[in-house]
């Protein structure tokens, strides 16, 4: 049917060339990131890019094409899967939206990311206590003495007792 059609003539497809030239706008824009900053996140990554091949492939006429290590690369930078990056963008999130729910998972990461480190030094306290005994009221004392409040010291002296933080 004729009205199945985008009016240029094209089959849309679940993932094109145009779905990553949207993307990659969308994602540098909830990032807060200028074409610049992404083209030298996307250089960093391995793939030479400057600030003007970003505009084209988010604006130019014809958009400018993507080939598979810039696509590589956009995937690297915003830490999204390949086919996640391809996909059309999700509809019904606003620009604000879509920052606030980035910088939940980012927030998230970085906490589980600091669990995971706590864990590993509590880790390492606890295996030093045991093989140094006598340490355990001096590791404990320089808790109290670092962190200022009793009830957190205690929180991380009950964890370092019991081997870990998990």
């Amino acid at each position: 049917m004729a009205g199945d059609m985008p009016e240029s003539g094209e089959v849309p497809l679940l993932y094109s060339e145009g779905n990553v030239a949207a993307r990659v706008a969308l994602e540098r824009e909830v990032r807060g990131w200028s074409t610049t900053e992404l083209a030298d996140r996307v250089t960093r990554a391995g793939v030479k890019m400057n600030q003007t091949a970003v505009w084209r492939i988010e604006n130019g006429t014809p958009r400018r094409r993507i080939n598979l290590d810039e696509a590589l690369a956009f995937s690297r930078v915003f830490e999204l899967p390949l086919e996640e990056l391809m996909s059309p963008p999700l509809e019904g999130l606003d620009i604000d939206s879509r920052r606030l729910v980035q910088e939940a998972v980012e927030a998230f990461y970085e906490a589980r990311d600091a669990r995971d480190r706590l864990h590993h030094a509590v880790v390492a306290i606890a295996d030093h206590i045991k093989a140094h005994p006598d340490s355990s009221r001096a590791i404990h004392e320089q808790c109290l003495r670092l962190m200022g409040d009793e009830r957190d010291a205690r929180t991380l002296g009950n964890d370092i007792a019991d081997g870990g933080h998990y």
